[in-house]
């Protein structure tokens, strides 16, 4: 399997209060469990299943996926900035392993 890597972007510094974007995308060929390889075997299911962004500790977005989701996972979502800090993104694989990263966002 191709090597999984996890990629944020979050803006360094924000306005108190304002509302910043937040990507994520995980290179990851999620395997749904119903393809066959050159051999006519079934490749076995591997899927990023979930995903969890924490700021300070703190969930503040979290999303459960299907084998329907494409490779490469790339998500988006809004956070507003009440205080300096930083995120923890966690997405785990199909056998629990989990892929992380971490940014901070600093109030300027």
């Amino acid at each position: 399997m191709a090597k999984v890597k996890a990629r944020v972007k979050v803006p360094k510094t924000a306005e108190l209060d304002e509302i910043i974007e937040i990507k994520t995308l995980i290179s990851h060929p999620m395997h749904s469990g119903r393809a066959v390889d050159s051999d006519g075997n079934i490749v076995p299911r591997k899927i990023i299943n979930s995903f969890t962004a924490k700021f300070n500790g703190k969930t503040v977005f979290s999303v459960e996926m299907k084998p329907s989701v494409s490779a490469n996972p790339f998500l988006v979502f809004p956070f507003k900035v009440t205080e300096a800090g930083k995120f923890d993104f966690i997405w785990v694989e199909d056998g629990g392993k989990e892929y992380t990263a971490s940014k901070k966002v600093k109030i300027g």
